[in-house]
């Protein structure tokens, strides 16, 4: 990790390459555990009120105890105090705490850890490849964004080794699901289509965002089961998440995309002029 990083833990700054975190954290021993990442622009995080509560969520959905939002707050102000920030990533976790060495709990104090660090700026575009993983629907996690994340290691490593941005999942009913860190949309004779929660996909806050602002700007979008070989005929591909905002696909696997894509570019400036209005919309 980079010593540009800044770490905080259980309410202390900490050497970002030191220990401080128990070897008994249940997010160590059985990845017990959540968390949000968030954009850092020009020293803010960008849309962090609904991060929180999509944090929150999460958490119940785990069965951890109420969160202390206060608490994280502090350890944000903390992490971004300093040289602001130009571009970069805010992520913030809370753990089960010390625990077992089994996945059963016990009645321990949650930990608490928020991190930020500067990163480069995304690409114009980038690949896509179809991995041959499932996501599975009826999973007892589905759309809760836990520190469980050996599954999205496995297959991101799979798409950088396809020269791929990122990795596309599928579900167990072989419908387009959403990518390791990612939301994917399609573009089909000028309507915006992208899979529902129903089909198995983390609800992204920047996917939250596109949808709300795009149909305010007048454009046709639509949440609805979609299948995976829709990639292989969409007329425009694109990608959402909180350090790439709305991402134009410029190939999936085998197949080159357009680099003409109009609804695409209108998503993106519709994107941009509301964030720039707004770092907490």
């Amino acid at each position: 990790m980079s010593t540009t990083t800044r770490v905080w833990v259980n309410g202390d700054l900490v050497d970002p390459t030191g220990p401080s975190v128990s070897a008994l954290d249940h997010s160590v021993t059985v990845g017990d555990g959540v968390f949000e990442t968030a954009k850092i622009a020009a020293g803010q995080p960008f849309a962090l009120t609904r991060h929180h509560r999509r944090l929150e969520r999460s958490a119940a959905g785990l069965g951890l105890p109420p969160l202390d939002l206060a608490f994280v707050d502090k350890g944000v102000a903390a992490v971004l105090d300093g040289p602001a920030i130009d571009f970069g990533r805010l992520r913030y976790s809370v753990t089960g705490g010390v625990g077992p060495l089994g996945s059963d709990r016990d009645d321990s104090s949650l930990t608490y850890i928020v991190l930020a660090a500067p990163q480069p700026l995304p690409p114009e575009s980038g690949k896509l490849t179809v991995v041959p993983w499932t996501r599975n629907e009826r999973s007892a996690v589905v759309g809760l964004k836990t520190t469980s994340y050996a599954e999205n290691v496995v297959a991101l490593a799979r798409a950088k080794q396809e020269g791929a941005i990122e990795a596309v999942f599928g579900n167990t009913r072989g419908e387009l699901c959403e990518c390791t860190g990612s939301n994917v949309f399609v573009v089909v004779d000028g309507v915006v289509l992208t899979p529902p929660a129903g089909s198995g996909l983390l609800l992204g806050i920047t996917r939250e965002l596109t949808i709300e602002w795009g149909r305010a700007a007048g454009i046709e979008i639509r949440e609805e089961a979609l299948p995976l070989d829709v990639l292989q005929s969409a007329d425009e591909v694109f990608i959402t998440s909180s350090t790439k905002d709305v991402l134009p696909v410029h190939a999936v696997d085998d197949r080159t995309l357009s680099t003409v894509r109009p609804v695409t570019s209108e998503l993106q400036r519709v994107f941009r002029s509301n964030a720039e209005r707004d770092c907490d919309p």
